[in-house]
């Protein structure tokens, strides 16, 4: 989701793998814990990559033999670091996250497709505003762009960042947000919660439910509704409880915003019917696909999904996690009806405006005509 939201056009670069493409070097691999590295790459040659803090780069590495694709959030800021970064965290059987770490070395190329990512804002050094951030594990890399970039931006902003971990070992950027807490005493706050704690921890322990939320609020400065933005990611059950938490205390929906890394479970059996009766609409439709200047016409069968089926014919189209997170692959509808099975990735505004995710998406009458980019 995104909060300021923005449109840029695609531009088209020379040689490559084409316009939304690029080779980059890995020019430094930081170790951050144990289970998590950042990854720092150089800009290209001929030009630097422009980005908006709060958005992801996609790698896209053989693995096994197969081109692997995955979304990683810039935790650099475009008006504070030289690199581009991003911090990949070891996931349980992850593929990508765990050949990374393992196989990945300084002078390295990778393949990467350029910025994309709704979970963005505008910035002003007018503004005069309160940024709460609810973070969890590997939640903190877009907030760690979106940190740096108020605090470099924006000098009557402040912010408050809520950071769980599993315990003091697993904190990513732990001396970064310190050294910037101290460097920008009064306008960063941040309340680190922990699973397990020390013997010695003065913070927060044990998980982030409703009781401890509702503390943990109470320290942040109160600027009104009208001044402050709540920005969360991180795991599931995390996000819930801070959803819960807001609505109690009767936060505007426009006022929240979320990035999502993994797939929902909570309330997806209340979709089963829903979804049900949906898919008996479905049927091969031809779907008419706008990009890059160019059009196409793809034959959608029912068993399959928009941009699936545009792959399969070797239509080079951005995508990423193809799960309806990411929004790498959306696409505003021009006309017709397209069915999602996921709109998790998707703000209600952009529902209300048109916008698909072609990862997830069947086409429900005879006239759907996407454009993309």
């Amino acid at each position: 989701m995104a909060f300021g939201l923005f449109k840029k056009k695609e531009k088209k670069q020379e040689g490559g793998y084409g316009p939304h493409y690029h080779d980059l070097t890995v020019s430094d691999i930081i170790e951050e814990t144990k289970d998590a590295i950042t990854i720092v790459f150089d800009h290209p040659a001929e030009k630097k990559i422009t980005y908006r803090p709060g958005q992801f780069l996609t790698l896209i590495v053989p693995v096994g033999g197969k081109e692997v694709r995955r979304a990683y959030s810039l935790c650099s800021s475009p008006f504070v670091d030289e690199s581009l970064a991003v911090t990949v965290k070891r996931v349980d059987n992850g593929l990508m996250s765990n050949h990374l770490p393992d196989h990945l070395k300084k002078g390295d190329k990778v393949k990467v497709m350029e910025p994309m990512g709704q979970f963005v804002t505008e910035f002003d050094k007018s503004n005069k505003r309160h940024l709460i951030l609810f973070a969890g594990g590997s939640g903190i890399t877009p907030m760690m762009s979106i940190i740096k970039s108020i605090l470099n931006q924006e000098p009557e902003s402040i912010l408050s960042l809520i950071y769980c971990n599993r315990d003091i070992d697993s904190i990513i950027f732990k001396d970064q947000l310190e050294k910037i807490q101290t460097t920008f005493e009064g306008r960063l706050h941040i309340i680190h919660v922990l699973d397990n704690a020390p013997m010695n921890w003065q913070g927060y322990s044990g998980l982030l439910n409703g009781e401890m939320l509702a503390k943990l609020v109470e320290r942040i400065p109160d600027w009104g509704i009208d001044k402050t933005t709540y920005l969360m990611c991180g795991p599931e059950g995390m996000m819930k409880n801070v959803d819960t938490l807001l609505a109690a205390r009767s936060i505007p929906k426009e006022k929240i915003f979320k990035e999502s890394f993994v797939q929902g479970t909570i309330d997806k059996a209340s979709k089963k019917e829903e979804v049900a009766v949906a898919d008996e609409e479905l049927k091969t439709r031809v779907v008419t696909i706008r990009y890059d200047g160019e059009e196409y016409k793809v034959e959608v069968p029912p068993d399959k999904f928009i941009l699936e089926t545009a792959l399969d014919m070797g239509i080079d189209l951005p995508y990423s996690c193809q799960s309806g997170l990411c929004t790498a692959c959306r696409g505003k509808a021009l006309s017709g009806k397209v069915k999602l099975d996921e709109e998790e990735g998707l703000s209600q505004s952009e529902r209300d405006e048109g916008y698909v995710l072609t990862c997830v998406g069947h086409p429900l009458t005879d006239d759907v005509v996407i454009e993309i980019g």
